[in-house]
């Protein structure tokens, strides 16, 4: 059997008790009141990510759009 077969049963899914222990480490190393602000962070960079994915898919799209208008031996 090779790590590869092995692996997953190694990670598993997450469960609620795995969930708390992470939830606590995080409030033991961030505190408290630093939570909200790393969450709103972690969102924000999330909302980002997404939105330049898409941009870029748009503007991959666009120029290809524009590329097809301007070539006459294109068919249409």
């Amino acid at each position: 059997m090779t790590l590869l077969n092995v692996f997953p049963l190694l990670i598993g899914p997450l469960g609620l008790q795995e969930l708390l222990v992470i939830l606590l480490i995080l409030v033991v190393v961030f505190g408290a009141s630093k939570l909200p602000a790393l969450g709103k962070g972690l969102g924000e960079g999330i909302k980002n990510f997404k939105s330049g994915i898409k941009a870029e898919e748009d503007g991959a799209l666009n120029e290809a759009q524009t590329e097809k208008a301007a070539d006459p031996t294109s068919p249409s």
